[in-house]
């Protein structure tokens, strides 16, 4: 049987991805294996929410990393197990990053949140499909539940 060592679960701190992640810490715990938390600030999303606009005088990295830390930290506080924290920034596309990501730093096992902030396709994400077509390694996808 195959054991997962490295584990890198993506969030975009939707709703659902906290089911995404207790099931990480979950595989994580079972495999004995490495938990990446991984957050990816796109330098130019299309869509920003009220919640993430800076502050005046605010340097907008700054800000975007300090809300990502907290979100980070805030999931990484539900579960008892290391949870290591990434926070990247791209002027790509959040899965360009997380699929160079794991490629760079051999993960196994990539999971996700079925459906996120900025999904399109009426079943999962548009970060999430593309994950499942051109991740280096296995994907779960967390199905959302009501």
């Amino acid at each position: 049987m195959f054991a997962y060592k490295s584990i890198l679960c993506a969030t975009d701190f939707s709703q659902n991805c906290s089911q995404a992640f207790k099931r990480a810490a979950e595989l994580a715990r079972a495999y004995g294996a490495k938990l990446t938390l991984m957050h990816v600030v796109e330098y130019f999303p299309e869509q920003r929410s009220n919640e993430w606009i800076e502050r005046e005088g605010e340097d907008p990295k700054d800000f975007e990393q300090r809300k990502a830390q907290e979100g980070l930290d805030k999931l990484a506080g539900q579960v008892d197990i290391d949870v290591d924290q990434e926070i990247r920034f791209t002027n790509q596309s959040a899965k360009h990053e997380i699929i160079r990501y794991a490629d760079e730093h051999g993960i196994d096992l990539i999971v996700v949140a079925s459906h996120g902030q900025h999904g399109i396709l009426p079943e999962v994400g548009s970060t999430t499909h593309a994950l499942t077509y051109r991740a280096p390694c296995d994907v779960l996808v967390v199905r959302a539940t009501e």
